[in-house]
């Protein structure tokens, strides 16, 4: 049966909001130490729950919504740990346990501030973690009984992040930065050295810095478990490389090179990208070029790697943990045609799922697959992307598609070749889709991520025009048809682009931006409080800019349709950011529809919003895109 021709943007899709938000998202994936129990966290909408697998077994769920796992120092992350079975988990700003074998959660630490990234040490009585308490961010160590209160063994800088334990319990490595530094600008590795004070819990006696400064981000320390070395990830060469520390010879080793990243911006606690085997002979480690990402495996004594070819039919790889006493490695895993995946991999075995994150009932008909596209920019600099095209098996259409730019939020972050539920969901309905990775994206190297230093708000935005432009003289997209979407530092590229270049995108869609950037800076959380110093300028001395920078001084500017969305709850970019936009549009008369949704935070997590937002999205669309 062939396919009905009907107009792009208004195909019947297989991809609905409802099963957008169904879907789990899976992250922190671990091995307990007996090497055959998985436990990983999952994100259920607006809670997070603890799961175990042990070989044939049936899954087991560990927590329940009572206890919602989720570390809440910054952005979240670093959910959990575990060791000999027994879980330690972050929960409601303290820190709990709980059996393998069930149980009720058993309070390691009083409740008070926020608790992440915890690690347990090697024999089992010590836990180390990220403590915040009033904006005072330390590293922490509680007995694992929670017997004694915990206590600081190291403070004094603004924030720290994935603590880690030397094998003899005597040593703790973890990574230090302060303002106005974001942790992928530059940071310090630093070293404890602790002792018995004789009252029984282990003190702090020293503390040294291995590696990194203010221009040098350090990511995942980690000891060897023959404790020899210290791995981490260091950007001095431009680009993210692993290295190892020898702990006797006290040299520094690069162990990967190339244009190719294996560092990631640490937006969130208890982040990793590779791991040792229990016999301190190899490292399996994840490689990212170009938005693609592989598995592949180093042997020390050889200085050798090989890539994992097993496992090239994802091109999404994420949390990697090395199970204990075998070469058996578990990941979140995707590709832009197979949605999240918890994985098994072993050369023995091979490959095996162990949970997915939807029921996977779409087919690779339906599906578009993303394709790595560069272009010249405004300047004659190069930019990045991914593209995909219109994917329905149903329908098709004569002609050009509208195209749908879709804008990453950090600014420093990007889009890998990962499945995207979104993606698919505009892809399925008869849209072009363009993922622009704009300079000040990292992927790319230190020097691409580097453009965006004072330049927020201009390479954003003009990477997302040429972007688009590129596509059109390439035949791929509709000029009359081009829509722009974005949330949090996204919403913001979607409002300036509209405000420096009128009646280039028939409309936008805008979720959570920032409207005004001096206000921004009064009311955001901690973590980015001095972000703008970096991407902006220091206020005073740089008001113009932010002035420029900021949409709402210009708002008259905008005469393209828009559609705004914001929580109510929102610490991160506040309601009156986008209030003060749409009193704007409201004054100046242009078409526009605002939605606010009660108890949603920076980024939506309940069901019935996700569903409400995708649908008025869609409607919104065909009024002012599709049928004009």
């Amino acid at each position: 049966m062939g396919k009905q021709s009907k107009p792009f943007g208004t195909w019947e899709s297989p991809v609905t909001a409802h099963m957008l938000a169904g879907s789990i998202r899976l992250s922190d994936v671990q091995w307990d130490s007996d090497g055959e129990t998985l436990i990983w966290h999952e994100r259920r909408g607006a809670g997070g729950v603890l799961v175990s697998k042990k070989g044939t077994d049936a899954i087991r769920e560990l927590t329940n919504s009572e206890f919602s796992v989720s570390g809440r120092v910054g952005y979240g992350g670093g959910t959990f740990t575990v060791s000999e079975g027994q879980v330690y988990f972050a929960s409601n700003g303290r820190l709990y346990k709980v059996p393998l074998t069930g149980g009720t959660p058993q309070a390691i630490t009083p409740k008070f501030g926020a608790a992440a990234a915890p690690r347990v040490s090697h024999d089992g009585k010590w836990l180390v973690f990220v403590h915040s308490y009033e904006d005072d961010d330390v590293i922490a160590l509680v007995d694992t009984d929670g017997q004694y209160w915990s206590q600081k063994i190291a403070s004094g800088d603004d924030f720290v992040m994935q603590p880690t334990w030397h094998p003899n319990g005597k040593q703790i490595a973890y990574v230090a930065w302060n303002h106005p530094n974001m942790p992928w600008n530059g940071t310090e590795l630093r070293l404890i050295t602790l002792e018995d004070n004789g009252r029984g819990m282990p003190i702090a006696s020293g503390e040294e810095t291995l590696v990194g400064d203010d221009n040098t981000a350090i990511f995942q320390p980690e000891f060897s478990p023959d404790g020899r070395y210290i791995s981490y990830i260091s950007d001095a060469t431009g680009w993210g490389h692993i290295y190892l520390y020898d702990t006797q010879s006290g040299e520094h080793q690069q162990i990967t090179s190339g244009e190719h990243e294996h560092i990631i911006p640490a937006w969130v606690q208890g982040l990793y990208t590779y791991g040792w085997t229990s016999d301190s002979r190899a490292l399996y480690y994840i490689c990212s070029d170009s938005g693609f990402r592989s598995v592949w495996i180093y042997d020390v004594e050889h200085k050798t790697s090989l890539r994992v070819r097993d496992l090239d039919t994802y091109t999404d790889f994420a949390y990697l943990a090395v199970a204990n006493g075998s070469e058996k490695i578990a990941l979140v895993a995707s590709a832009s045609t197979i949605p999240e995946r918890v994985i098994s991999y072993s050369a023995e075995v091979g490959m095996q799922i162990v949970r997915r994150a939807t029921t996977e009932i779409l087919t690779v008909d339906d599906l578009s697959v993303a394709e790595a596209i560069s272009w010249t920019g405004h300047d004659g600099e190069t930019a990045h992307g991914l593209y995909y095209a219109p994917k329905n098996a149903r329908f098709e259409s004569n002609g050009t598609p509208p195209l749908m730019v879709l804008v990453h939020g950090g600014p420093t972050s990007n889009r890998d070749a990962k499945y995207y539920g979104d993606v698919q969901f505009f892809t399925s309905r008869g849209y072009a889709v363009l993922q622009v990775n704009h300079r000040g994206s990292t992927g790319y190297g230190k020097a691409y991520m580097n453009k965006h230093k004072g330049k927020w708000g201009v390479y954003d935005v003009q990477d997302s025009i040429t972007g688009a432009q590129h596509l059109v003289d390439k035949g791929l997209a509709h000029a009359d048809k081009l829509v722009i979407m974005g949330g949090s530092a996204g919403g913001y590229t979607v409002l300036q682009t509209l405000v420096d270049k009128p009646s280039f995108f028939k409309a936008g869609v805008c979720s959570y931006g920032i409207a005004n950037q001096f206000t921004l800076v009064m009311d955001t959380h901690k973590f980015e409080s001095r972000y703008s110093d970096w991407l902006l300028g220091t206020l005073p001395a740089a008001a113009d800019v932010y002035r420029d920078r900021s949409p709402i001084f210009r708002a008259k500017n905008i005469t393209d349709a828009l559609i705004v969305f914001q929580g109510d709850k929102d610490v991160v970019v506040p309601k009156n950011q986008s209030d003060t936009i749409v009193a704007a549009l409201r004054r100046n008369g242009t078409p526009h529809e605002y939605h606010i949704y009660e108890g949603e935070g920076h980024g939506f997590r309940k069901a019935e919003t996700i569903i409400d937002f995708y649908t008025k999205t869609v409607n919104f669309l065909l009024q002012a895109v599709i049928y004009v």
